[in-house]
């Protein structure tokens, strides 16, 4: 059954009262099967993948990135764009005195980071999930806040429940996020660095989500059984001085006063 993009973004949108559109991310070992999606744009300038990132989640583009598109080999190494994990890219030696303080410390954050098969792929595409020009993509990504991050982690729990463990890379966190999520296909959240912010323009209270895009499906169906449950977002604040036992009978009638 042919997912219908749409209706999914559009229950996402509501449920997590998300401020930019979900979107996807699709790998291609051949360029021209890249350049054939419909109205696809391709970059004029030079650009971070953050900034490319942002023109899909915050502009709703569907865009084109080959290697010669972004800024450095830290781009092209967290979405296998090219030959970019040269001896030189290994040692991180580019971020020592900036990021990290020896050459030592640079190194073991590049082996850190998680990123695509190098040299694997031609091209990547980007795309908003609604207009269902990736169908499908390799992973669907969403930025949002805490909370609404929370709320949808409890509904991938909601039935099948997995203890999800993540890492914090630093700097590059890309790589947290949809590099962990394209080489493992795994859920994967992160708090976006200075360079997405920066670049990217990711707010100050965004977190971002990448994950497989029928996982989206689990989630939105276990946010609605939580809802049904009384368990909604915005989560309504009860008061910090309150007897909490009549709030939580409302979930566990044994608590109540």
């Amino acid at each position: 059954m042919k997912r219908n993009w749409t209706q999914l973004t559009a229950e996402l949108e509501r449920i997590l009262r998300l401020r930019s559109v979900p979107f996807g991310m699709k790998l291609y070992e051949d360029q021209a099967e890249m350049e054939s999606i419909p109205r696809i744009r391709r970059p004029t300038a030079v650009h971070t993948m953050d900034q490319l990132v942002g023109q899909t989640a915050r502009l709703g583009w569907t865009l084109g990135v080959t290697a010669d598109d972004l800024v450095g080999p830290q781009c092209r190494a967290v979405v296998g764009l090219g030959k970019a994990k040269t001896d030189q890219w290994k040692t991180g030696q580019h971020m020592v005195g900036v990021w990290y303080d020896t050459v030592e410390d640079a190194t073991v954050h590049q082996e850190s980071m998680h990123c695509v098969e190098d040299g694997k792929y031609e091209a990547l595409a980007l795309s908003p999930l609604a207009n269902g020009r990736l169908d499908p993509p390799d992973i669907a990504l969403f930025y949002a806040t805490p909370g609404a991050m929370m709320y949808f982690i409890n509904g991938l729990q909601y039935a099948g429940y997995k203890n999800f463990e993540w890492g914090v890379v630093g700097e590059s966190a890309c790589a947290d996020s949809w590099g962990r999520a394209l080489k493992t296909r795994q859920p994967s959240l992160s708090i976006p660095c200075f360079a997405e912010r920066r670049y990217g323009g990711v707010l100050d209270d965004e977190m971002l989500m990448a994950l497989p895009p029928d996982q989206l499906d689990q989630a939105l169906d276990g946010m609605a059984a939580l809802s049904k449950n009384g368990l909604r977002y915005p989560f309504p604040q009860y008061g910090i001085q309150m007897d909490v036992r009549q709030g939580m009978a409302a979930s566990y009638p044994d608590r109540a006063p």
